[in-house]
């Protein structure tokens, strides 16, 4: 008996400790795409993309209705890698990471600056794939607005 918890023990600890270090890598694909598109380097952040990645908004058109519009990961790519005077910088709140094997979700809040000048705001949600390299971004969904942010 004492043997059979000591295992049961062994295994509870040892799992915990993987999806530990799966949300600290998940969390490290994020921060690693940010750093990207603060640097405007767009190695790095293709480097936290999977090559069929899906990019879409949520968002409100000028007559109240609500649309999705969807970008190519390339177009958003070359539109971040293209000289651009001012930095643009997302700051997020970590908010649920959510993991199942090799699927993993996470919602963020987030408010976004050019240089120094707020955007907008809204929430971040990433559907990530585990792969042979590692953690890569599979899906963004995002909402925006210019008022009434998430913390």
């Amino acid at each position: 008996m004492k043997k059979l918890f000591l295992a049961t023990l062994l295994i509870a600890s040892t799992t915990s400790s993987f999806c530990q270090t799966d949300k600290d890598d998940i969390k490290k694909i994020i921060t690693n795409m940010f750093d990207g598109m603060r640097k405007g380097d767009t190695i790095i952040l293709r480097s936290t993309f999977h090559k069929d990645m899906v990019l879409q908004s949520v968002a409100n058109k000028k007559d109240g209705s609500t649309t999705l519009v969807t970008e190519k990961a390339d177009d958003f790519i070359k539109q971040v890698g293209t000289l651009h005077k001012e930095i643009y910088d997302e700051r997020i709140t970590w908010g649920d990471i959510k993991i199942d094997g090799d699927l993993a979700s996470v919602w963020t809040p987030y408010k976004f600056y050019v240089g120094s000048q707020f955007s907008h705001c809204g929430v971040d949600f990433y559907q990530l794939m585990k792969t042979a390299t590692g953690w890569k971004v599979i899906y963004i969904v995002d909402t925006r607005r210019k008022d009434n942010c998430p913390e």
